[in-house]
């Protein structure tokens, strides 16, 4: 029997944050993050107004300690005075004391399940039995429930941030750092939540990584639906990075996920001015809330979250090709030669006569047609090659990168496609190649140059974060082999760049401390040196090669 699908949000409960409603009888609600010295109340204060006048509905500030939650509470009424009413959340690692202080002073909370109550990660193999597993669960239930106290008293929200990366040792050792390990660790802190009867809880599961970020989300939505839970999910790709590929990783991460009906609130992450997240989140949530009302889709597949992001089908040959595919209309001899990609233009004519499909969409929403003729194509058994082709007619990059990367890169995050075609006669071919490469590789199917993984820069950050990363390109941009890792502080280092080869994260101001993979083989360099012993670093590895 045929299924009809329709673009809709997954219902959830409402979570009051101040006088704002989050989930899903709410908008899709639009946040950023101060990178201001939180004690610095005059200069944040005008930082959260800027942040409001662009459009942000919730501003998070860091809280390292029980002073800055202080000063969020200082900052809280100087908004309040000025005749701003947007929430405050406070953003708190390894400081159960300085959560307790903000819950009295703020709309909101947010705390990491990963250590929160279990101490700092050290990446050690620990094993529990299972009885003392359960001792431990106790601790969280009893390090909790004051908490939930407090914050039901003062009216506070909470949200409970995963992140990959930053997972404790505990969890680790019986989950791995994996999806599922990210799923358990939230679902723990949730229970007590629920056993106290207290709902006013937003949930995000983030990763640098795109695949494990739509992959954790997938999971805990379904983990919540066992369970009876409806929380609203606030989505964003930690770390997505600078310019380009921040905006590209970020619109198929929560596009993908926005696509299937779920994110109730959303972060775009760049390691930019905090204001220049406003416009790409405005732009992506406008983008898919547009499709409500669309006419349904009807056939044998509904569209929808899966608890497993599956892998790309096996690679069919064809022409002896064995990646995904760009294809482009017009492909500039110098992007052919830096990219060698498969198929361009003049090639056109013969694919037909090689037997690639090339699917076009058929309503206005974008991947859920594709996603329905892949489906069909693959329940009858077909073994040809797709590519699907959508056209655009914008001219302005940020518009286009937003539209193109959340349309194919849900269809590429569902392992049914072959390769992509962006139809844009009046967008730049060479950034019409380049915003395609960067799709395949957000959805890490095709690496085409060095992944950097740079975070999006908080009152935390020891270094200005947009000069340093661009230095760091400057220099390893030609590694197209390698991930490397530029952080602002231990906080978001080496645990939260995850799967990055290298990494760069700031010790103190002034002071740089170097990482191969989770391990620091380098502490406390000037900055001013740290790139070159970098590079130092990755040729004494032997991954450098010349430009």
């Amino acid at each position: 029997m045929a299924s009809v699908f329709d673009y809709r949000r997954r219902p959830t409960l409402t979570v009051h944050v101040g006088e704002l409603t989050i989930g899903s009888d709410s908008p899709v609600r639009i946040q950023s993050m101060t990178n201001t010295d939180t004690n610095d109340v005059e200069r944040s204060a005008e930082q959260c107004l800027q942040l409001a006048q662009a459009g942000a509905e919730l501003v998070r500030l860091t809280a390292q300690g029980v002073r800055e939650a202080e000063s969020m509470g200082m900052l809280r009424n100087s908004l309040r005075k000025q005749g701003c009413e947007v929430p405050l959340v406070a953003d708190i690692h390894f400081n159960p004391r300085a959560a307790f202080a903000a819950a009295a002073l703020v709309e909101k909370v947010r705390i990491n399940p990963g250590n929160f109550v279990d101490p700092a990660r050290t990446f050690r193999d620990l094993h529990y039995s299972d009885e003392e597993y359960r001792a431990e669960l106790g601790k969280i239930a009893a390090t909790l429930k004051p908490f939930i106290a407090l914050c039901r008293e003062h009216g506070t929200a909470v949200r409970l941030g995963v992140n990959h990366g930053s997972l404790s040792d505990r969890i680790m050792s019986r989950y791995g750092n994996t999806p599922q390990g990210m799923v358990e660790s939230v679902m723990e802190f949730l229970r007590v939540f629920v056993a106290e009867d207290f709902h006013d809880v937003v949930i995000s599961m983030k990763a640098s990584n795109v695949v494990v970020m739509v992959e954790a989300v997938r999971r805990l939505v379904v983990a919540m639906d066992a369970e009876q839970m409806h929380f609203p999910l606030h989505l964003g790709v930690t770390e997505a990075g600078f310019g380009e590929d921040g905006r590209v990783k970020s619109a198929v991460g929560i596009g993908t996920l926005m696509n299937e009906g779920l994110g109730d609130t959303i972060r775009v992450s760049l390691s930019e001015d905090p204001v220049a997240e406003i416009p790409v989140a405005r732009k992506l949530v406008d983008y898919i809330t547009s499709r409500e009302g669309h006419e349904p889709i009807v056939g044998d597949y509904c569209p929808g979250y899966n608890a497993v992001t599956p892998p790309r089908r096996a690679a069919r040959q064809l022409m002896g090709c064995r990646s995904p595919w760009v294809i482009s209309s017009a492909m500039p001899e110098e992007i052919t030669d830096a990219l060698k990609p498969d198929f361009y233009g003049e090639q056109l004519p013969d694919l037909a006569d090689a037997g690639l499909l090339i699917i076009t969409p058929d309503n206005d929403n974008i991947p859920g047609s594709l996603l329905q003729q892949l489906h069909e194509l693959a329940a009858n058994g077909s073994a040809q090659p797709v590519v699907a082709r959508v056209h655009y007619d914008d001219a302005d990059p940020e518009w286009l990168q937003v539209k193109a990367a959340s349309d194919l890169g849900t269809v590429m995050m569902s392992g049914l496609c072959d390769g992509i075609w962006i139809d844009a006669p009046f967008a730049d071919p060479n950034e019409v190649v380049r915003l395609s490469f960067g799709i395949l590789q957000a959805c890490r199917q095709r690496m085409s140059k060095t992944e950097f993984i740079s975070c999006p820069s908080c009152g935390r950050t020891m270094f200005d974060l947009q000069t340093t990363v661009r230095k760091v390109q400057q220099a390893t941009a030609h590694l197209t082999h390698l991930k490397i890792g530029v952080m602002g502080c231990v906080v978001n280092g080496h645990g939260e760049m995850a799967d990055a080869d290298y990494g760069y994260v700031g010790a103190a101001r002034g002071r740089i401390s170097l990482y191969k993979g989770k391990q620091c083989v380098e502490k406390n360099i000037p900055e001013d040196e740290a790139i070159s012993h970098l590079v130092a670093l990755i040729k004494s590895q032997g991954d450098w090669a010349d430009p």
